[in-house]
């Protein structure tokens, strides 16, 4: 029986894309380097904000000293513009809202910076009772490291591994679930495709939130 759902958040809960193509691109230009398209940010984000840097820098500059400046602009012009386009995909309140009622925790599991993830986690579902909201901090491994997972259990004294199930759209998603032991769920409407999740044999690959209900 499942008690915690540990949700990863950009891809996930919330369509966060543009928000940090724009704040990207920003902190690109800054810099004096040309920026990415859109969609070239499917594949850029989900793995830490220094790895969101390192990729979107041209090659030959990916110094940790630029990767310091990026993240020096990057930061308070996303603070600034981060619900710019930010919302929730089509159906997670209400599926939300059904989980809830019928007794399950949340847990955010993140690779977002954590000032940003609490942030975004309090606009948007301020009004649901997580037990951890957890995103990239000093001194803490980031995922597919599954320490994450376990650290979102503690908010539930007595969990089992059997009671839990984490949700996520990218192969670094399946990954952290799979290391953690686990139930993966793969969502299909977030930044990565079908065939990345399917690689992974998650316990469900669903294409609407409301499919959620049906396969905890």
């Amino acid at each position: 029986m499942t008690k915690l759902i540990i949700f990863d958040l950009d891809g996930t809960l919330i369509d966060t894309r543009e928000d940090i193509a724009n704040a990207c691109n920003h902190a690109l230009t800054e810099c004096g380097f040309s920026t990415h398209a859109l969609d070239e940010y499917n594949m850029l984000v989900g793995r830490g904000i220094d790895n969101l840097f390192r990729g979107a820098l041209p090659e030959g500059h990916r110094s940790e000293e630029m990767v310091a400046r990026m993240r020096s602009i990057f930061v308070p012009f996303y603070n600034e513009h981060k619900c710019d386009f930010t919302r929730p995909y089509d159906g997670i309140m209400e599926a939300l809202e059904e989980l809830s009622g019928k007794g399950l925790r949340f847990a955010v599991a993140s690779n977002k910076y954590q000032e940003g993830t609490e942030q975004l986690v309090e606009k948007f579902f301020g009004k649901f009772d997580f037990v951890r909201i957890l995103g990239q901090r000093d001194g803490k491994p980031i995922k597919p490291d599954p320490m994450i997972v376990t650290e979102a259990m503690e908010g539930v004294p007595g969990i089992t591994l059997d009671e839990v199930v984490y949700i996520g759209d990218s192969d670094v998603d399946m990954q952290t679930g799979i290391g953690a032991g686990v139930r993966t769920i793969g969502v299909t409407w977030g930044f990565r495709t079908r065939q990345e999740l399917e690689a992974y044999s998650p316990h469900a690959l669903i294409d609407h939130p409301r499919d959620i209900v049906i396969n905890l």
